[in-house]
């Protein structure tokens, strides 16, 4: 049944409250991920810098320590998921959960068991409505995370990993699951081995010309790594926080952009059906006063 004129207006009035709101949400997720953007700008330099420099260390020290040194046949893997704390902001947590998923039908193919640790209530949400365990989860920051949240997450899967196997809670690898911001328009799910660590740098062929660095270790090589390794994992996972921030942000005004331009469509549908509904309307009172008239002409003229 054809709703009335009434009813037009006010859906119309809904829709544009609504517009107003998604609008608004635009513009505050558009100032913010400027900051974003600078942040984790900000950060990838030390983060860089940081990785050459343990890689360097254990490059070119050969020592074996915790961190770096490979399980001879590992058994469980921490996976970190980085997600959002709020919604409306399109597939970007869903495309998180679903790169997590990938890896853990990796791992699980190698016969690892899998320990999940969360960041955000996106993903915390996920795991407890699936009924899934969840060793630690952490919520409250994903807009805005902090190195102090970071260094938090972060000694935590250490501690994690630096237990002997058999322990409650050992794990031989630490994999971090979060959003790479490419631009804009594109952020990409990406899963990357945390610990332990993959030494890359250093290891290419020289080219012609180049000099090679001479490294000297004080107190020890292994000093350093003691003192190198725990930052260098808290500044990955800072910068994975960074990056997954601005990305939410992004995924959010691209979201509301879209929900505004959707309710801008919905209010041009609503109001051209209510011109027709009224101008329906007022056809149908002059078509009524027309047979009144001529009924009553009639009816003078039989009289007569």
């Amino acid at each position: 049944m054809a709703l009335s004129l009434r009813e037009y207006r006010a859906r119309i009035k809904s829709v544009e409250s609504t517009k107003k709101i998604t609008r608004a949400m635009e513009l505050i997720a558009a100032s913010r991920i400027i900051k974003a953007q600078q942040r984790a700008q900000a950060a990838a330099p030390y983060a860089r810098e940081l990785t050459r420099a343990v890689s360097a260390v254990a490059t070119f020290s050969n020592v074996d320590h915790p961190l770096t040194t490979e399980q001879d046949d590992p058994k469980k893997a921490a996976v970190l998921i980085i997600t959002s704390d709020r919604g409306l902001a399109g597939a970007y947590s869903s495309s998180v959960l679903k790169e997590s998923e990938r890896l853990a039908t990796k791992l699980r193919g190698e016969g690892k068991e899998i320990d999940w640790y969360v960041a955000g209530r996106k993903g915390e949400a996920y795991f407890r409505f699936r009924k899934r365990d969840i060793v630690r989860s952490w919520t409250g920051f994903s807009d805005q995370p902090s190195y102090d949240i970071a260094a938090e997450v972060g000694q935590a899967l250490i501690d994690a990993f630096l237990k002997e196997q058999g322990e409650d809670g050992d794990v031989d690898e630490v994999h971090v699951v979060y959003t790479r911001f490419r631009s804009m328009l594109t952020q990409e799910p990406t899963a990357i081995r945390l610990l332990p660590l993959e030494v890359t740098e250093g290891t290419d062929a020289p080219e012609s010309g180049d000099v090679l660095p001479l490294y000297e270790f004080e107190p020890s090589p292994e000093a350093v790594l003691d003192g190198l390794l725990p930052q260098y994992v808290q500044s990955r996972i800072f910068f994975a926080m960074l990056q997954a921030s601005a990305s939410e942000l992004a995924a959010r005004q691209r979201a509301m952009k879209s929900a505004t331009d959707n309710a801008t469509e919905l209010i041009k549908k609503y109001t051209r059906i209510a011109n027709q509904a009224r101008q329906a309307g007022i056809t149908q009172e002059i078509s009524e006063i027309v047979g009144g008239v001529n009924a009553l002409a009639d009816a003078n003229a039989g009289s007569d």
